[in-house]
């Protein structure tokens, strides 16, 4: 009940409590801002790697099963019995190989892969990210159409329609040496999947054309899209262990291994970071209660002559630092969900406002700022910064419990 009062208010009529008061609403509000801060900004880094992830996977499949060198004997018998796992829903055959695309004076280096246009809607979204009036049935065998990338065409300075030449290092032995070969392509449409690394090195041709133009005599290896993508490591390594020597599986995220580890590393750093807001209000609650503890010596001493514990004058401070935490902590959690929750709107807001725009869709292809707000992220901030509020009351509640009555009373 003491600890209660004193968090709530003191005796009226007093101007320090009124400053303690005041104090105590800066502690609350520092640990609030704090909890909210972390909330919001590790949602919005959540909600930012959900939308580049689900880029990539618009392109890429969940597992690729590759031969090395290639091809892949037997595609078809291994495509029959991936399919036949519950937890591998479709597989789709491919090949792929480096090369130099040449328009006029301009070449740019890009990644050929050769798909089944039948087969490929069921391993990922490419259909949906091809523009220029083409679609993907386009890719018909021998007819030698390609699909650029729309940042690789607009370097290239190339439309549907144009011809192109592809140059691959896999050449022909001459008297002058070795010659790489050159076929000319007809571009048909775009691929604007919104990511960059995609859009400009990434050119798409019928499995069959690219497999003439590589000599690969064959697919080179499977695409396969499963039930769960979170699930597709553990997929990988079972499926990879009933695969023939020198065919491996590699999954989606051991594949973007390097941009994942960034961003980890770069949450992990920010959450740091952003921790010390909370951290700068830990602090300001333990000068509020070293500052009540000053200005309560003489109740304190009045209850330990009363025949109050030191244990029951410790609890009386820590309930009170408690307090105040588990509300800056409550308070910090409801405000970073709420804007959390609503970004998009406040961003937009903000935008139209001001006249200005924090994301331009010709650069970020993303109109609207993402948020992302996890359970796994908003239980630990919770946790930590309450019991860093909890840590702070230790000292001042432990000074209080060591107050002597006589020497708190004698000039009373």
């Amino acid at each position: 009940m003491i600890g209660l009062t004193y968090t709530r208010r003191g005796r009226r009529g007093r101007r320090r409590d009124g400053f303690m008061s005041f104090i105590s609403g800066i502690s609350v509000a520092s640990i609030a801002l704090g909890v909210a801060a972390l909330i919001i900004v590790l949602s919005v880094m959540n909600g930012f790697q959900k939308e580049v992830r689900d880029r990539m996977l618009s392109v890429i499949p969940h597992i690729e099963v590759t031969a090395i060198p290639g091809p892949l004997a037997d595609a078809d018998a291994l495509a029959a019995k991936l399919e036949a796992r519950d937890d591998v829903l479709a597989a789709a055959p491919y090949v792929q190989g480096q090369g130099l695309f040449s328009s006029g004076s301009v070449v740019r280096g890009a990644l050929v892969k050769g798909i089944d246009p039948a087969k490929e809607p069921g391993v990922s979204e490419i259909a949906q990210n091809i523009t220029g009036g083409a679609v993907l049935s386009d890719l018909t065998p021998k007819s030698f159409g390609v699909i650029l990338g729309r940042d690789l065409a607009r370097s290239l300075g190339v439309r549907t329609g144009d011809r192109i030449a592809l140059l691959v290092p896999q050449g022909s032995m001459t008297p002058a040496g070795l010659v790489p070969r050159m076929r000319q392509l007809t571009v048909i449409g775009y691929l604007a999947s919104g990511h960059y690394e995609y859009d400009s090195t990434m050119a798409l041709l019928n499995i069959e054309d690219a497999a003439a133009i590589f000599r690969t005599g064959g697919p080179q290896g499977l695409r396969l899209r499963t039930a769960d993508m979170y699930d597709a490591p553990y997929i990988a390594t079972s499926i990879a262990q009933t695969l023939d020597p020198g065919v491996y599986a590699a999954d989606w995220s051991r594949q973007n291994r390097t941009w994942f580890a960034a961003v980890q590393v770069e949450k992990r750093m920010m959450g740091i970071i952003l921790f010390l807001i909370v951290l700068v209000g830990a602090f300001g609650l333990v000068s509020t209660l070293v500052m009540t503890v000053k200005e309560k010596q003489s109740d304190i001493a009045i209850l330990r002559t009363l025949g109050a514990s030191r244990g029951s004058i410790l609890a009386i401070f820590m309930i009170q630092g408690t307090i105040v935490g588990a509300v800056g902590v409550a308070s910090g959690v409801a405000a970073g969900l709420l804007i959390s929750y609503n970004v998009g709107e406040i961003v937009s807001f903000i935008e139209s406002l001001m006249g200005v725009e924090f994301l331009p869709r010709e650069i970020y292809f993303i109109s609207n700022m993402p948020s992302d707000p996890r359970l796994s992220d908003i239980f630990p901030i919770s946790v930590f910064s309450f019991l860093l509020s909890l840590a702070a009351t230790l000292y001042p509640s432990w000074r209080a419990a060591r107050i002597h009555p006589a020497e708190a009373l004698r000039y009373e």
